[in-house]
């Protein structure tokens, strides 16, 4: 976080930062570069079947489902896209040669505006993506973040059965 404000106080133009609130595991050390349209591939193989996309809440998500998954033996990339605009389109292009188009886009706000519509910005001019875009769809409430994850389907359980049904052709 400290080296991405100081990125963002160095940026020319309007700069946007969501945090994660609670108690998840810390994923980065504190020498870990970042730069403004970057991403990380935080889990990868050359077995990789499906795509899995989450930023914040959902990075955390993504990787408890590529656990489920494993359990399955089925083999899931993971992408933290921390970066929206601009988008590391590079990075995006390499996973959908992986894992032939199929991502599972997850974020825990409305789908206009974020990580699903950049992904899909991106590919626009292609016909070669095969997505399921989780995000919240109606109005928020309060609660846990486990239940609030479940009622918006944006789970682990929710990213399991986005990528098993990708998988499955449907």
């Amino acid at each position: 976080t400290a080296k991405l404000t100081q990125l963002m106080a160095d940026a020319s133009g309007i700069v946007y930062m969501r945090t994660t609130r609670g108690a998840y595991p810390t994923i980065y050390g504190p020498n870990e570069a970042f730069k403004i349209g970057g991403s990380k591939v935080v889990r990868q193989s050359p077995k990789d079947r499906v795509t899995l996309i989450g930023a914040g809440v959902t990075l955390h998500n993504c990787l408890t489902a590529a656990d489920t998954l494993a359990q399955k033996k089925i083999s899931a990339r993971v992408i933290d896209l921390y970066s929206v605009k601009p988008v590391d389109v590079k990075t995006l292009r390499e996973a959908a040669r992986a894992t032939k188009g199929r991502f599972v886009i997850v974020e825990d706000h409305y789908p206009e505006g974020g990580l699903g519509a950049a992904v899909l910005e991106a590919f626009a001019a292609e016909d070669s993506l095969h997505v399921a875009h989780l995000a919240v769809k109606g109005l928020p409430t309060s609660g846990k973040p486990e239940e609030l994850m479940n009622a918006a389907g944006i789970s682990a359980r929710h990213i399991v059965a986005a990528a098993t049904k990708l998988l499955a052709g449907k």
